[in-house]
């Protein structure tokens, strides 16, 4: 009987020496979770403050872990990064005038194209055509002047899509939807005109992003689909509204198209009695001859498509 007293005191002694052990940290083992807080409720310390700890790595071999309030935020890493110049290569005062000159062009061409957008919404369709034809010259010019004065970089690429956007994805639609007004529909000319805006933003999308081939155009480019929308609206084509939107839908599907279509300067080494023919042409009937060019340039991406899958099988 004595000896079971004995055990049981020392029972009783070993547990409250843990509990005591626990609560004034003696121990290196830590308390479970759900034992965390029997300490307090037990003796009344619910009233002492309490702190959010967390640990922070040993700063030598022989630290150990350190308990602080706030942790430690991260230093800052320094960028490395920088922009990329506007214009590759030596940076001589000649060369940035040559680049001057090209980008000047490329604005040249985007402001025509939104003065082409005022004056078609003044109802003077013919002088917007002009103006679209104007954007068309510049926006040759400004790429032959890069290739020629050494100047092409990326930014110029860049500036040249987004003018092109402007002139022929915005300015072309809304000078061929005021010219179709009174001869077509109103909604059938919205929708021809819809159709041209959003062919050309995906026929520039696709010529950044894709490798280019010296030989061909995949699809018709805007520049050259503005150029026949605006002298079409320039020579005035006797043919009925619907003909006309037709040939505006045509249009623009022809620019999204994989079809390759000859470059012009292929077209330059074609014979000469070949080229002549166009301008005799011109002289007798210039509407006829120019739907006819036209036309024949539009099937001719169909043709060289069937020769190259022949030749391919």
């Amino acid at each position: 009987m004595r000896r079971s007293g004995t055990l049981a005191r020392q029972v009783l002694l070993v547990r409250v020496g843990r509990r005591g052990a626990d609560l004034h940290g003696a121990t290196d083992v830590l308390p479970e979770p759900r034992y965390q807080e029997r300490p307090r409720r037990r003796y009344g310390l619910k009233r002492l403050p309490r702190t959010r700890r967390e640990t922070v790595a040993p700063v030598g071999p022989l630290a150990g872990p350190v308990m602080v309030d706030k942790p430690v935020a991260p230093a800052p890493v320094a960028s490395t990064t920088t922009p990329a110049p506007l214009l590759p290569g030596e940076r001589t005062p000649a060369r940035r005038v040559k680049f001057a000159l090209v980008n000047a062009c490329t604005l040249a061409s985007l402001l025509l194209g939104i003065n082409a957008i005022f004056v078609a919404m003044q109802g003077e369709v013919r002088l917007a055509a002009l103006l679209l034809i104007a954007c068309v010259a510049f926006d040759g010019l400004d790429g032959a002047l890069a290739r020629k004065l050494g100047v092409s970089s990326p930014f110029g690429a860049q500036m040249d899509s987004l003018a092109d956007m402007c002139s022929f994805g915005l300015a072309a639609p809304v000078v061929v939807y005021a010219s179709l007004a009174g001869s077509a529909p109103t909604a059938a000319a919205a929708v021809a005109a819809a159709l041209v805006a959003a062919c050309a933003a995906i026929r520039l999308a696709r010529f950044n992003v894709s490798p280019n081939d010296g030989r061909f155009f995949s699809g018709v480019p805007t520049t050259m689909a503005a150029a026949v929308l605006a002298l079409m609206v320039v020579i005035g084509m006797p043919v009925p509204g619907a003909v006309q939107i037709a040939g505006v839908a045509l249009l623009a599907f022809t620019m999204v198209s994989s079809f390759p279509y000859a470059k012009l300067a292929r077209l330059v080494t074609l014979p000469p009695w070949l080229l002549l023919a166009p301008v005799v042409g011109a002289l007798i009937d210039i509407r006829l001859t120019f739907g006819l060019i036209v036309f024949g340039y539009l099937i001719s991406g169909p043709v060289l498509w069937l020769r190259q899958r022949r030749t391919i099988v």
